[in-house]
């Protein structure tokens, strides 16, 4: 997961996702990215607890605008619209969404071939994030306005219905870890759709060609407590 905003210059890259990146070599300031217990991403699969996590939304549509960069397909939302998600009686606002060529979260070993994160932040600066995994099948009619935004580069306003980028039933893995990208920041609020979405082949491609590989290699879920969806 990206940072709500990025270093000017990157020093740092995705590797091929399984291998460890060993940022921390890169850059002193990473040290947390290899040393820190609460890492992400996790395999979803290896649950040691299971609740219907009370988490809900408020989307519809909402204007922003792209920032491309390499690695980085985001679309940053305009303030004031009143987007965000309720986790557990919190509110998080939204910030921006973005997207990575994998999924970064696993199930039981399988990652999805596209994942859009929604990063948000109470008024206090705490991060939540809604992890959404694409699976191919139709069109998705959200990404289709982004991509379309993509052919106008950098900066492009784009308006899209984000409920089109959600499952219809929410239900989520819920874990306390990190960002995926360097600083490595810990105590981010993860929420991970349990059911994916569609998106077409061509839209996964695409998105693929414009991010290359785009995830963080797993990380040890260690004594933390990750909640699947009750079954």
């Amino acid at each position: 997961m990206a940072a709500p905003a990025l270093a000017a210059e990157k020093d740092w890259n995705f590797g091929d996702g399984e291998t460890p990146e060993r940022w921390a070599l890169k850059n002193s300031d990473y040290a947390l990215c290899d040393a820190g217990l609460s890492q992400s991403p996790i395999d979803l699969g290896s649950a040691n607890a299971r609740g219907d996590i009370e988490v809900t939304t408020n989307f519809g549509v909402a204007s922003g605008s792209l920032a491309l960069a390499d690695e980085l397909v985001q679309v940053n939302f305009a303030p004031g619209q009143g987007k965000g998600m309720n986790s557990g009686g919190t509110a998080f606002n939204l910030l921006q969404v973005h997207f990575h060529t994998p999924s970064e979260h696993a199930v039981d070993g399988r990652r999805f071939p596209l994942t859009a994160h929604f990063v948000h932040a109470t008024d206090g600066g705490r991060l939540g994030v809604l992890g959404v995994m694409f699976e191919e099948g139709e069109a998705n009619e959200g990404l289709a306005r982004i991509l379309a935004a993509h052919g106008n580069g950098n900066g492009a306003p784009v308006t899209f219905d984000l409920d089109t980028m959600i499952p219809d039933d929410l239900s989520v893995y819920r874990y306390m870890g990190s960002l995926t990208t360097p600083p490595c920041s810990e105590g981010v609020n993860w929420h991970v759709a349990d059911e994916p979405v569609e998106a077409s082949a061509q839209q996964i491609a695409t998105l693929r060609e414009a991010l290359g590989p785009t995830a963080r290699s797993l990380q040890p879920l260690g004594k933390r407590l990750l909640v699947a969806p009750a079954e």
